[in-house]
């Protein structure tokens, strides 16, 4: 069991996404489904309590390397790129009390998963069948190209807490490898792709989630949003509902700055 009651807190700090990246995550949901998946959620959280108030809960975390060749250009990213990666992924959910732990690296060269793995595709239900390590409460990670036609754009995506048991070799985020930190990928490359889909994978949604007049996001104090934002927007308003929109919010698209 993954759901943390007290994650919603990561909703309020800061951004995703931006102006040169066309499709950013590849993590949507009909209305319908996140009312599906707020059930699923209400069933299996776990709420802080005054004794755990303070706790830290510690999620080990499997990086799988998926390269086309031996380069940086082709995926191979080094160990000292994830390590920064992480620790923008522990700052960042630092407020939770949800902290990731590296289990392991695994390191896999293989052409069609690099270029050809995407939402729904063979090659990423493949790769994720014969790499994924651990159970439920474990995190795997896998960095790819998107250099497929119907991928260029896509930062990432993930799955939700929900569709675990449906489908547990599913279960992980999949993200661009050139948006880790000192990645090459401008505007996008401080880490906080991987914050967004990590934010998917414990339950959080869009922030723009039903636009102005749907389900939103779940979570009270983040204003309603018609579509998403992109580059750095300031005074953006989209929904006559009280406050600005929400572009600070890791679970938008504006740029990683």
């Amino acid at each position: 069991m993954r759901y943390i009651a007290f994650v919603v807190l990561l909703s309020a700090a800061t951004v995703f996404g931006g102006p040169a990246i066309t499709s950013r995550c590849g993590t949507e949901l009909l209305d319908e489904q996140v009312l599906a998946h707020e059930a699923h959620f209400q069933a299996n959280k776990i709420t802080k309590d005054a004794s755990s108030a303070n706790a830290t809960a510690m999620v080990n975390l499997y990086w799988h390397v998926v390269s086309q060749d031996s380069t940086l250009e082709g995926g191979n990213i080094p160990d000292s790129m994830i390590a920064d990666q992480i620790a923008v992924l522990n700052q960042d959910y630092a407020p939770s009390g949800l902290q990731f732990v590296l289990k392991e690296t695994i390191r896999t060269t293989n052409w069609y998963w690099f270029n050809e793995a995407g939402p729904n595709t063979d090659a990423q239900t493949q790769m994720k069948q014969q790499l994924r390590q651990g159970g439920v409460a474990d995190f795997n990670v896998y960095t790819v190209g998107f250099t497929d036609s119907a991928f260029i754009g896509l930062l990432g995506y993930s799955t939700f807490p929900a569709d675990y048991a449906g489908n547990p070799m599913d279960d992980g985020s999949v993200i661009l490898y050139s948006s880790l930190p000192g990645g090459s990928t401008a505007n996008f490359n401080e880490g906080k792709t991987l914050t967004h889909e990590a934010g998917h994978w414990v339950g959080l949604y869009h922030t723009f989630q039903g636009g102005c007049t749907g389900v939103g996001d779940m979570v009270d104090d983040t204003p309603p949003e018609a579509t998403p934002a992109s580059g750095c927007p300031t005074g953006r308003d989209t929904c006559t509902s009280p406050g600005l929109d929400p572009i600070n919010n890791y679970m938008d698209y504006s740029d990683d700055r």
